[in-house]
């Protein structure tokens, strides 16, 4: 048999590709018409939110490799200008269906639903105009600053993301122009073309405020109606009103976004938090990567802008309909609209544990599996909280990568060491766009008299785990929290995470040994049961799969399942592919970029994957492999990425309790067999919606919540588990 070259670029998708193709997904979920109008509007306020996201880091990245001369090709084979190349089309093509999508089906929805957005400021009743012309007065004119280009005055620095309305002003005074204007036979209207063109015209922009919401109800008409516009209509309609002595000749809105990847040098930053905070006010001023402007602008208005903020045509954007969409999200927390959203889900309590004995007993009666939001996130609060009011609590150590703005394990953390306790906190500087919150909370636990780590020299600390050493009877003890997701509150009811709060002392060795690792770069001799990146989780799951892929030969039980949010690793993909060429079958379920191609001849033939979007976003990483029969599960903060197996400190944890092992079976199984917001992967790379037409529809995510409820309410019975995916590929 010829041998297989498992990386051959053809057999690989490009990653930005395949993250354009994951936001298609989303806007999907806005265009499904079975969804509530205002869930629809979220989902396409999240894409626009995405991209935006998208263009700043990874698009700015590729514009960086390629001022710096970088040729050399991705998996998929391409040069960062070839990937730039692609993104264009592929982002322009998504862009102009995101406002089909507005314009064509959510506005018209919008407005039969008795909520109409005035989308031009010429359309406003007499007693609306009234009202916008008041409220600008009022409350916009104090705020706005207007600033022009001429030889005195060179063009205004213009920040991220924000929104701006740029315009064309002459002055009042050109008499010549004002007579040509007037003048009435033929000859006249020649001369009023003539004088037009010749009359010098000058730029100048005004901010958007930020300050000020961006959606402004308007008085409710005759009809009882409900309408809205958005400020910029607001400012364009009274902008002569900010250049008095002008004429303004036309008046546009235009958004730029810029690189806003930092880069700093840790070997010589003295100081990493300084280093930060000083390139977090820089992060206003990149370079700008994308430009929006309003479909019908002046040509003139935009040569202006092009050549001022150095813009190539592929990097205009020209919208139909407001920009930064970002908006509707706002629109979606509508008051009286209950009717045309989904009830909010009320996170359940975990099965098996109460409130009437304290956190350590019930964990000490055997691991607890938590599934968020699916259940509350309260007892991982609760567990920092009662150890930092428990006389026995000794000390307590965690890791935090993103956390809430009001958190309550931040405070809690802080009561710990007022209290007198050990505490020891790895706050990572580092993670992205949320560098300035957690350097405020690193300052704020450092005052409360914590211990702050801020991370290891060249890697992000991207692990979950909170280590709880506490004084019993029979000695020390330690209990250990390990999560796929963050410790932060509020995303724990959006996200969707698991998590395992245990005192098995192998684990408590281990988690002890991470902290020693980080606060003092101490590798332990050995591994009870944690596995850490970068140094060894690649090897691992390396080893895991290739052991599939013997079993298989030996005509043993060979299976994986595997759920993350990226895999985008060639050296993992390549063991995939040839665990598939030897007959093992493999479930992926990844929500956002997957590089692997499944269902190539002789190279992926016996791998699916599936993608999930939803109500909540899928956020945590399980695995499972067959093993021969003697099955291992696994969960991890870390996905199949470089940047995760390389470049971070991440986690791999075993699921080790029987009861446990079952009800991780029972989360893969349900998401195996969605087939309402399940998209699979086709040969070509795109992904297709499952055909429903004759089958009982399952959705993951309602399902979890409905067995989240009826758990609450009968604690003692368990969900029965069904049997656990065939040999065979379950029938979609």
């Amino acid at each position: 048999m010829a041998t297989i070259d498992f990386e051959k670029p053809e057999y690989y998708i490009n990653r930005e590709c395949s993250w354009l193709g994951f936001n298609s997904r989303v806007l999907s979920e806005a265009r499904d018409k079975s969804l509530p109008m205002l869930e629809r509007l979220k989902f396409l306020s999240i894409t626009s939110s995405n991209l935006d996201e998208f263009f700043m880091i990874r698009v700015a990245s590729l514009k960086d490799m390629v001022h710096a001369k970088y040729t050399k090709r991705d998996i998929a084979g391409m040069t960062p200008q070839e990937q730039l190349s692609a993104i264009a089309v592929q982002a322009h093509e998504l862009v102009a269906q995101q406002y089909s999508t507005y314009n064509r089906s959510l506005l018209p929805l919008m407005k039969q639903c008795g909520l109409e957005l005035v989308t031009e400021h010429e359309k406003l009743t007499k007693q609306q105009k009234a009202f916008v012309d008041q409220y600008f007065e009022e409350n916009v004119y104090p705020v706005l600053t207007p600033m022009a280009m001429d030889s005195a005055r060179p063009f205004p620095l213009i920040r991220n993301k924000t929104l701006n309305i740029g315009a064309l002003i002459s002055k009042k005074e050109d008499k010549d122009a004002k007579d040509a204007k007037n003048a009435k036979d033929a000859k006249d209207v020649k001369d009023t073309k003539d004088a037009k063109e010749k009359t010098k015209t000058e730029f100048a922009t005004v901010q958007v405020p930020s300050v000020l919401p961006r959606i402004v109800q308007l008085p409710e008409g005759t009809d009882g109606k409900r309408s809205v516009i958005l400020l910029e209509e607001i400012i364009e309609r009274n902008i002569d009103k900010l250049f008095l002595n002008y004429n303004v000749v036309c008046a546009h809105p235009y958004r730029i976004m810029r690189n806003a990847d930092l880069a700093y040098d840790e070997d010589e930053a003295a100081d990493l938090l300084k280093e930060i905070e000083k390139k977090l006010k820089k992060r206003q001023w990149g370079e700008v990567i994308r430009l929006e402007i309003e479909e019908k602008m002046e040509p003139k208005l935009l040569k202006i802008l092009k050549s001022e903020l150095n813009v190539k045509e592929e990097d205009i954007y020209r919208i139909s309909g407001p920009l930064d969409l970002t908006f509707l999200m706002k629109l979606y927390g509508t008051e009286g609209m209950d009717e045309y959203r989904y009830e909010p889900y009320k996170p359940q309590s975990v099965p098996g544990m109460n409130d009437e004995e304290d956190i350590f007993t019930q964990i000490r009666k055997g691991d607890i599996l938590l599934h968020h939001p699916y259940m509350t996130f309260e007892p991982v609060v609760n567990f920092v909280r009662q150890a930092a009011k428990d006389p026995d609590v000794l000390a307590i150590k965690q890791t935090l990568y993103r956390v809430s703005g009001h958190s309550p394990i931040v405070a809690a953390l802080a009561q710990a060491a007022e209290n007198g306790k050990q505490v020891t906190v790895l706050v990572e500087l580092k993670a992205r766009f949320d560098e300035e919150n957690n350097i405020l909370w690193a300052k704020m636990l450092e005052q409360a008299g914590c211990h702050v780590i801020y991370g290891l020299l060249g890697l992000k600390t991207h692990s979950k785990i909170t280590l709880v050493v506490r004084r019993e009877e029979d000695g020390i003890r330690r209990y250990v929290h390990l999560g796929t997701g963050n410790y932060n509150d509020s995303t724990a009811k959006l996200y969707t995470d698991c998590g395992i709060l245990t005192c098995a002392e192998p684990i408590g060795e281990d988690a002890t040994a991470v902290f020693n690792m980080l606060s003092g770069y101490s590798e332990p001799k050995h591994w009870n049961r944690l596995v850490l990146a970068p140094l060894w989780m690649r090897d691992a799951f390396m080893r895991l799969i290739q052991r599939e892929t013997h079993h298989a030969k030996a005509g043993e039980p060979a299976r994986i399942v595997a759920k993350m949010n990226s895999l985008c690793d060639k050296e993992i993909i390549a063991a995939l592919y040839e665990a598939s060429a030897a007959g093992v079958e493999i479930d992926l379920i990844v929500r956002g970029i997957c590089c692997l191609r499944a269902g190539v001849p002789k190279v992926s033939e016996h791998i699916r994957v599936r993608s999930i979007v939803g109500n909540f976003l899928e956020h945590a990483r399980i695995f499972y492999f067959a093993n021969g029969g003697d099955e291992e599960f696994y969960m991890a903060s870390a996905d199949w990425m470089p940047r995760n197996l390389d470049k971070r400190v991440e986690i791999l944890f075993p699921v080790e309790s029987p009861e446990i092992r079952e009800k991780v079976r029972h989360i893969l199984q349900i998401q195996l067999e969605d087939n309402v917001k399940a998209h699979v992967m086709q040969p070509d790379g795109s992904y297709e919606k499952i055909d429903k037409r004759g089958k009982t529809l399952l959705c993951a995510q309602d399902c979890f919540c409905e067995e989240a409820v009826r758990l609450a309410q009968t604690a003692p019975e368990e969900t029965k588990s069904r049997v656990f995916i065939p040999a065979e590929p379950a029938e979609d």
